[in-house]
């Protein structure tokens, strides 16, 4: 699956400390929301989840996904801004300690071990290919 290239701003920001809102479609078409790690793996924006949670069941029915992340910096008119990624979620198993330990370090410290269980479940990654940028900042198309 081919998407669209993360700017420099969209990628540091999706690097950073803040927590993502995550929008998948549930079972009724309405929203179903929850906050979580984010990071970027190649081209890819990933989450990664020990247990089977309810946005996994949501993205393997339907993979359509919308990414919602704060910034802490104001625009010229002094709105904080904000990056929204819509795309494409493929929900694999495996790999999700690893992938948690690495984020834990971005949101938690350079010194924590995370999960902090021996023997973590193999739990789920979430690739998430970006097909349209939104928000308000750089990453945002003119003239929106």
């Amino acid at each position: 699956m081919t998407g669209i290239p993360l700017s420099l701003a969209a990628r540091e920001l999706l690097e950073s400390d803040a927590v993502a809102h995550v929008v998948t479609i549930d079972e009724d078409g309405g929203p179903q929301v929850t906050a979580a790690w984010v990071g970027i793996d190649g081209e890819d924006i990933v989450i990664a989840t020990l247990p089977d949670q309810r946005k996994l069941r949501t993205l393997r029915r339907d993979p359509r996904i919308a990414i919602s992340v704060p910034s802490t910096t104001r625009n010229a008119w002094g709105l904080l801004e904000y990056l929204v990624v819509y795309g494409t979620a493929r929900v694999t198993e495996g790999g999700a300690a690893d992938m948690l330990q690495r984020l834990a370090h971005t949101y938690l410290g350079p010194d924590v071990v995370f999960p902090g269980m021996p023997d973590p479940p193999p739990g789920f990654v979430t690739r998430i290919t970006p097909e349209r940028l939104g928000g308000v900042g750089p990453w945002s198309p003119p003239g929106r």
